[in-house]
């Protein structure tokens, strides 16, 4: 008799469990989704070439595919001000160096066909994370999302300085009453990198990259975490010598006599390879990975360090621009690799997702601080192309990887 009290009640609690989280689901996750995407991962795999894929399997009803479409005025503005966030670096503070337009401002992300982009929620969000631990692995762009998600979980609650260094590239933050922390790591390469001339200027300076080692930096620290997010683009433009198994196998536009040349789309590939590499080969390593894809620069009229600047108010449309280019080749070799991670990471049950915010990004020109990053009496020279306006478009890629997260839950 009591083993079948324990039975019913067994039973009971399960059907419980399963009702709150059938509810939950259908509160957090738009119904449209729900409805639309029975296989949440197929529509998020795929890459700019699949448009004739995505048309077809979206007009039957199969997929939803939230990174192809188109931007759309939207009046409502941003969710945060300048003045409500006190996270943003100064270099993206665009409001605060005086830039004099707004319209940049009011648009919004709309996906192509049935699909909509919910408004994000940060209470949501918050409680999605709840005791989960999220990593921004990167450069200075992969910082500026991250900002973003400060400054959007801020129109709730600001979270802790839990950071163990003042070191700006390296931070922890803890929202102590989701028990949810958020950190940065700053690896623009990924991989291992040694500055041959730590003093000169950023843009042009030799870099060693050791091909075959993750930057311990984060590679350390990660197996932790559950969401990692990693990125990396722009760093790889400058010249660069590279070692495999402590040697040097070649180098990219390095001037040195006697050196095999190799392009810089080896060493993009091999670092991204690496970088996997070191999340499935961690063994305490159980979390989910994400890349994010390449965020495009947008000097027009001129080379980033030929008076190049980035002055549109406005989202361009696909027909005046697309990627293309060294950039185009960089974002299919990140689709390239991530495939092959899927693959990988498969055998010990990792999962690694692709957060393409290329195609949105490459239609916002008029998101970058441009000249507004800095006073005019400071006397900089370079526009800022590559970074984004806080609050900008990049605010979309937090709206992305809140809907991954959701999918990511329905999906388990």
């Amino acid at each position: 008799m009591r083993g079948n009290q324990k039975t019913i009640h067994t039973t009971c609690i399960i059907v419980l469990l399963s009702t709150l989280t059938l509810y939950l689901l259908i509160t957090l996750v738009p119904v449209n989704l729900l409805e639309i995407s029975p296989t949440p991962w197929s529509c998020w795999s795929l890459t700019l070439t699949d448009h004739n894929n995505v048309k077809k399997n979206t007009e039957s009803g199969e997929r939803c595919d939230m990174f192809h479409g188109k931007w759309v005025q939207y009046p409502n503005g941003p969710y945060y001000t300048n003045e409500s966030c006190n996270v943003i670096f100064d270099q993206q503070n665009c409001m605060k160096f005086g830039r004099p337009d707004r319209e940049f401002l009011k648009w919004r992300w709309k996906p192509d066909n049935h699909c909509e982009l919910p408004i994000f929620d940060a209470v949501g969000f918050l409680e999605l994370v709840r005791g989960k631990s999220m990593a921004f692995v990167g450069d200075s762009v992969a910082r500026n999302q991250a900002q973003s998600l400060l400054c959007l979980l801020a129109t709730v609650v600001y979270p802790l300085d839990a950071s163990e260094t003042k070191d700006p590239r390296f931070r922890h933050w803890l929202y102590k009453d989701h028990n949810f922390t958020l950190a940065t790591f700053w690896s623009p390469y990924l991989v291992k990198a040694i500055n041959t001339y730590p003093t000169g200027p950023t843009y042009d300076r030799l870099v060693n990259l050791y091909l075959d080692q993750p930057n311990e930096d984060w590679a350390n620290e990660i197996e932790s975490f559950d969401y990692v997010i990693l990125s990396a683009s722009q760093w790889f433009f400058g010249p660069q010598i590279y070692y495999e198994n402590h040697h040097v196998i070649g180098c990219y536009n390095c001037h040195v006599n006697n050196l095999t040349s190799l392009n810089k789309f080896y060493g993009y590939r091999k670092a991204f390879r690496t970088a996997f590499q070191a999340l499935w080969n961690s063994q305490n390593f159980k979390g989910v990975t994400f890349l994010r894809t390449l965020s495009p620069a947008h000097f027009e009229n001129g080379e980033w360090n030929r008076g190049g600047r980035c002055s549109r108010t406005r989202p361009a449309t696909g027909r005046e621009m697309r990627l293309e280019g060294d950039s185009l080749k960089f974002y299919l070799i990140q689709v390239d690799e991530m495939k092959r991670a899927v693959e990988q990471g498969a055998r010990r049950g990792l999962k690694f997702r692709l957060l393409d915010t290329t195609e949105a990004m490459v239609l916002r020109p008029d998101g970058h601080p441009n000249h507004f990053g800095h006073w005019p009496h400071e006397n900089v020279t370079i526009a800022d192309c590559v970074h984004w306006c806080l609050p900008g478009p990049i605010d979309t890629w937090n709206e992305f990887l809140f809907q991954m997260l959701k999918m990511e839950m329905l999906s388990n």
